[in-house]
């Protein structure tokens, strides 16, 4: 370990089930990073769906990983576990983590980081790992969506839909989303959205027969399930491709099994956080092939939403479940120099 890297530090942990004000600042122990991992000084940590589950208590980390929540960071590596160059040392980088992302130094496995462009903010960079791993790999790799296709994506103001916005059209894809107001469906098409429906007014599987002349969409990107499962198979053309990120409108579903042979569909679905290291190393691996060009030129980035000071990680968790969000919400460490409560849109 460097020297001057301290014995403690300041982390955002879950005192107990429950809701946002069960988040509470407390002093741990900085990790020590083992073979082929780095440790990261944070600047700043993305603020995830999965982040809220498992303060609720029903996302629990795998085993072996960081009781605190937290899965993407970005900052700079401050000391390495054997098998990692020497050269990565004080290298800007982002991160996917399987937890512990809140907290002033995060451990990270070397073949999960991403280095961070010159010209990108750090505050941009923690909040590209977890959207783009999942938007990569479930709608292009899992999906195989092409060029040329149509792609239906559920809460297209997320950070999810509004990375799968922002990536689907430079893959060249037509992007249909949901959103739950007109302002975030004009929100969304201020992004790059094709089409945006307002599914508390209109019935998304009629509007999107209207927008696709009856045709369909190749891939649906959904993170409700539940009776919207049905729904979206009957919003897929014919070899269309469903897949399932999350459950938000519950875990089990009923489908037409008669209309799902007719149209020869393909239902699949992902969770990131569980999956061995070398899948999330192989995710990566891709993302630098085929993606980070993009985010090098200045070409793709995330939707930002707002940052807070890392002690206020509650009132972060409960502007997320408020649904007020539009993009990112990210936390500030106290070394970040970017102004945390910095909003990046209007309320």
């Amino acid at each position: 370990m460097n020297e001057s890297i301290p014995d403690t530090m300041m982390a955002v942990a879950i005192a107990a089930p429950g809701g946002p004000e069960n988040l509470v600042p407390e002093t741990r122990p900085v990790p020590h990073p083992g073979v082929g991992e780095v440790l990261i000084a944070t600047r700043f940590a993305g603020v995830n769906r999965p982040d809220v589950a498992q303060r609720l208590g029903r996302y629990p980390p795998p085993p072996g990983a960081s009781d605190l929540p937290g899965l993407e960071i970005a900052g700079t590596v401050a000391a390495i576990g054997e098998g990692v160059p020497a050269e990565r040392l004080g290298e800007a980088v982002c991160a996917l983590v399987t937890g512990g992302g809140y907290a002033e130094y995060c451990l990270a496995k070397a073949d999960h980081c991403l280095s961070v462009p010159e010209a990108l903010p750090l505050e941009e960079a923690a909040a590209l790992p977890e959207t783009l791993f999942t938007v990569w790999h479930n709608v292009f790799e899992r999906g195989g969506a092409k060029a040329g296709e149509t792609l239906l994506v559920h809460g297209g103001t997320s950070g999810i839909g509004t990375m799968a916005i922002r990536l689907g059209k430079l893959r060249g894809l037509t992007v249909i989303v949901t959103c739950g107001s007109d302002d975030k469906c004009a929100a969304a098409r201020a992004i790059g959205a094709d089409h945006a429906i307002n599914y508390r007014t209109q019935d998304f599987v009629d509007a999107v027969a209207a927008i696709t002349g009856g045709a369909g969409v190749a891939v649906v990107l959904d993170m409700v399930a539940g009776d919207y499962t049905q729904r979206n198979c009957d919003c897929l053309a014919p070899d269309g491709r469903l897949v399932t990120i999350a459950t938000l409108g519950g875990a089990i579903a009923t489908i037409h099994m008669g209309k799902l042979m007719v149209k020869r569909l393909v239902l699949t679905g992902s969770t990131l956080r569980p999956r061995p290291d070398a899948v999330k190393a192989g995710i990566a691996a891709s993302l630098r092939r085929e993606v980070w060009p993009l985010v090098a030129e200045g070409r793709l980035r995330p939707v930002m939403d707002r940052i807070y000071p890392l002690a206020e990680a509650a009132a972060a968790h409960a502007r997320m479940e408020a649904g007020e969000h539009i993009g990112k919400i990210v936390l500030a460490t106290a070394a970040a120099d970017a102004g945390a409560g910095r909003t990046f849109r209007a309320d």
